[in-house]
């Protein structure tokens, strides 16, 4: 049997990995939160840009008083809650960092965002997008924009080395999830690829992103997913088995979980009756 702490030390090669991080943005809106409406319960991604007022940020673990200019970023597995003291404006963008290549912390604060990052903060303001957007190259582009200012400002305020942060092992079975999200896919298969154990592949995991291989599947599935339902002629039902669903039914169902609506109504607004 092979020892658990020579297991750990196995060396795997490091992947090719990109020199910046890859960002979808799903929508962009404005609105408005009042003292009297109750607060808004959420869970990620979610970033949240505060336009006008003062507004306060509450996680599991923390509150945050978020001023005009404040932005923040949380991922799928921070529920949160926003709530208003006076009124205030905000614009929040469904925006995701697609297959971390490095941990990020939930939530990411950066103060006076729209001072540092003036241009982004008055595109952000505008609404090129038309307060409500679908993914289009744009929406990628733009998606990009905001999420490589907060982690410009996060280098700033915490200076690291990302590049120590990678782990080769969860990095190279993130890229086999990628080039493969319809395979049917288990922790054990997951961890043959870097030929660790189960334990040792979650321990990495956990470590490495805040999250167990079986989220980290289920959000590359998803990512792969919202690719595929851009494809407004591909039928739903080929989408779940691309993605790695043995059904229509289950697919919806893990979609609807992480999404908060059904494949074909977030595939088109006006299906969603």
């Amino acid at each position: 049997m092979i020892d658990a702490a020579l297991e750990a030390e196995t060396l795997e090669p490091a992947p090719v990995l990109p020199t910046q991080p890859a960002w979808e943005l799903v929508r962009l809106r404005h609105r408005a939160l009042t003292p009297d409406a109750p607060g808004e319960a959420a869970t990620g991604p979610v970033w949240t840009f505060v336009l006008e007022g003062e507004l306060e940020l509450v996680t599991a673990s923390d509150r945050y008083v978020l001023k005009a200019g404040d932005a923040v970023l949380l991922d799928a597995f921070t529920p949160h809650r926003l709530l208003a003291a006076v009124g205030a404006r905000v614009a929040t963008a469904d925006l995701r960092l697609m297959v971390p290549p490095f941990p990020v912390p939930s939530p990411l604060l950066i103060r006076d965002f729209a001072d540092r990052h003036y241009g982004v903060a008055e595109l952000v303001r505008s609404c090129p997008l038309g307060g409500e957007c679908r993914p289009s190259a744009f929406a990628s582009s733009y998606g990009g924009l905001i999420g490589a200012s907060m982690l410009a400002s996060w280098a700033e305020d915490e200076p690291r080395d990302p590049v120590t942060d990678r782990d080769p092992a969860v990095a190279a079975v993130l890229a086999a999830l990628a080039d493969d999200p319809g395979t049917e896919w288990t922790v054990e298969r997951m961890a043959r690829v870097v030929h660790l154990s189960r334990s040792a592949l979650n321990d990495r995991f956990r470590r490495a992103l805040g999250r167990s291989p079986v989220q980290a599947l289920r959000e590359v599935r998803m990512l792969h997913a919202r690719r595929l339902l851009a494809e407004v002629d591909r039928p739903i039902e080929q989408i779940a088995h691309a993605v790695g669903y043995g059904s229509t039914a289950a697919f919806s169902r893990a979609f609807a979980a992480q999404h908060g609506t059904a494949p074909r109504a977030w595939r088109s607004p006006s299906d969603a009756g």
